[in-house]
Formats: C-alpha cells, sequence, structure tokens
C-alpha cells in the first residue's frame, strides 16, 4: 500500500502558526477554565455503564469522589445541578470559585 507522506518529510504543519493560542477548556463542575492539567472525567461511572467524559480540575474531581457514591453518581448522571444542589459540594464550589486554575490542595476523605 502506498503512503500519503514522505517518511523524512513533514506533513504540510510548516505553514501553521506555532503561537495560536490554545483553546481553552471549562471545567465541567466548577465552570472555571482548565489549567495545564486536565481529568477526563466519567459523569456516569464506568462500571455503572458510563461512556461519555467531561473536563475536570483534579481537584473538582476528587470533590465529586469524596462526596458521592457510584450508585449516586449513576443517578445524577450528567445533571451538574443535582450535584451543586449537596452542601459540600456548594461550598467548595464557591470556595474555589476564586483560586487559579492549577490550584491543588487535599480533599476530604470519604464520608461513607
Amino acid at each position: 500500500m502506498a503512503r500519503k507522506h514522505s517518511k523524512h518529510g513533514s506533513y504540510g504543519d510548516a505553514e501553521r502558526d506555532e503561537e495560536a493560542p490554545a483553546a481553552t477548556v471549562s471545567c465541567w463542575l466548577c465552570g472555571r477554565p482548565t489549567g495545564k492539567t486536565i481529568v477526563w472525567h466519567h459523569p456516569v461511572p464506568k462500571s455503572r455503564g458510563g461512556r461519555d467524559v467531561v473536563p475536570m480540575h483534579p481537584i473538582c474531581q476528587q470533590t465529586l469522589i469524596a462526596n458521592f457514591t457510584n450508585s449516586e453518581l449513576q443517578r445524577y448522571g450528567t445533571d451538574v445541578e443535582a450535584l451543586l444542589a449537596n452542601p459540600n459540594v456548594r461550598k467548595f464550589v464557591d470556595w474555589v470559585a476564586g483560586k487559579d486554575p492549577d490550584f491543588t490542595a487535599t480533599t476530604a476523605k470519604k464520608q461513607r
């Protein structure tokens, strides 16, 4: 089978502007722009049949895992407003709203 591109040549990207800004992605939970580290979270856990992924900050994902079981996350699905109705999650989102996108901190352990 013939190759579409030369083995040693460029793929025609030489004309592309290297200074082009990357598209900013918003966190699914808190709505802030994501930083250098993006976690692709399954709103419905994979163990419960979830296939879709959403971008999140690592600290936001840790907060969800600490406050909800997989069964609860399956029930809520992609309904962010239902998750934000939880007082612990609402308090966290209000607190993290003014932080840097790459902000990290320890989160509370699971309350079971």
